[in-house]
């Protein structure tokens, strides 16, 4: 199977993971008003494909080497088991945290959903697998998770300038006093803490299943990882279709009512994910001697946040018409979420 052979390649693979993670949802917003529990459907197929497809090319080269089908032979079902349930654990994440946006926005969802897990995978995969400068990669981290919150507070001032500017147009009386408090704001918060919490936990499962001599390999366990995505989504996906957190229940069926269109949206968003999945797995398995560590190459992929927040700012301008401070905001968000990147990506190269 082919691995990187340099900390140069390692990192370049975290970084597309981060990329990939941070760019997948485009797809959801391209799909229209295709309901998210349907979506996902076609998103969790799309990523047991890609991940089947990187098996039996990627991880089945260099047969003179150990193969992704040799690997399987002599793991353990433990560790297996393992990465069926961490696929199992971040379908959940994921579901959650589409659903705290759909019911209180990103400006809620996504600070404490994300936030949390950062802080819970960074920790955790760290104390399984201590690599890298401890007090460059924390730092590095807590960087990442201000830029978050500030993200947060820009999108908030953001929104409410512009509930502002609404009240004033539809009440010219200043005396008038109009307050509305967001719908389901205790709800979204919930959703939002469940989310960061499951969100934390799937990536030391999936390093669990990882470890030891009767490990599984990265394109093993990112099939096994696939297949538990997709299983899950058959029990999710009905829940959340008879119990919707936004709208109301719908049946299964609807799902051959989308286009096309939608159903490829969805696979293509699933593909996307896999193949971060995927670069984010290599990187860790990388030679002791070359890789960034379970915990950097983690804290990397979480700072897709960031890069979905890019995403909104520059090509589906979310934030059109921002006023000073939120500009001020946005570009703080990004120096601290550059400075936090970059103390991940060295602390590898500092460890004590």
């Amino acid at each position: 199977m082919i691995l990187p052979t340099t900390y140069l390649g390692a990192l370049l693979l975290s970084i597309a993971s981060m990329i990939c993670w941070g760019s997948w949802a485009n797809t959801q917003k391209l799909a229209g008003k295709w309901r998210f529990e349907l979506f996902y459907y076609d998103y969790s197929l799309g990523v047991l494909i890609c991940a089947v497809i990187a098996a039996f090319t990627f991880g089945s080269w260099l047969p003179q080497e150990l193969t992704f089908s040799d690997n399987l032979l002599i793991a353990s079902r433990r560790q297996m088991a393992y990465g069926v349930a961490a696929g199992a654990v971040f379908n959940l994440a994921n579901m959650l945290l589409v659903a705290a946006i759909a019911v209180s926005g990103m400006a809620v969802a996504f600070p404490i959903a994300i936030g949390l897990a950062l802080v819970i995978g960074v920790v955790g995969n760290f104390m399984l697998n201590p690599q890298g400068n401890p007090i460059l990669l924390f730092s590095g981290a807590a960087l990442v998770v201000v830029a978050i919150v500030v993200d947060a507070f820009a999108y908030g001032s953001y929104l409410d300038a512009k509930q502002l500017e609404a009240q004033e147009a539809l009440t010219p009386d200043p005396r008038a006093k109009v307050r509305k408090r967001a719908p389901g704001a205790s709800r979204g918060i919930l959703l939002s803490v469940l989310s960061g919490i499951l969100m934390g936990l799937f990536y030391p499962l999936v390093e669990m299943g990882k470890a030891g001599d009767s490990g599984v390999a990265p394109y093993g366990i990112g099939m096994l990882f696939g297949a538990g995505v997709l299983l899950s989504t058959l029990l999710y996906a009905p829940f959340f279709l008879n119990f919707p957190v936004d709208g109301p229940p719908i049946p299964a069926s609807d799902y051959f009512k989308g286009t096309r269109g939608q159903h490829l949206l969805g696979l293509a968003g699933g593909i996307i994910w896999m193949v971060g999945g995927l670069c984010n797995f290599a990187a860790a398995s990388a030679p002791v001697s070359v890789q960034l560590g379970p915990a950097a190459s983690y804290a990397l992929g979480q700072g897709a946040t960031m890069v979905s927040a890019l995403w909104g700012l520059l090509v589906w301008h979310e934030f059109k018409g921002a006023n000073a401070r939120v500009k001020a905001l946005l570009g703080a968000m990004i120096v601290l979420f550059l400075v936090g990147l970059g103390l991940i990506s060295i602390a590898p190269l500092y460890a004590k």
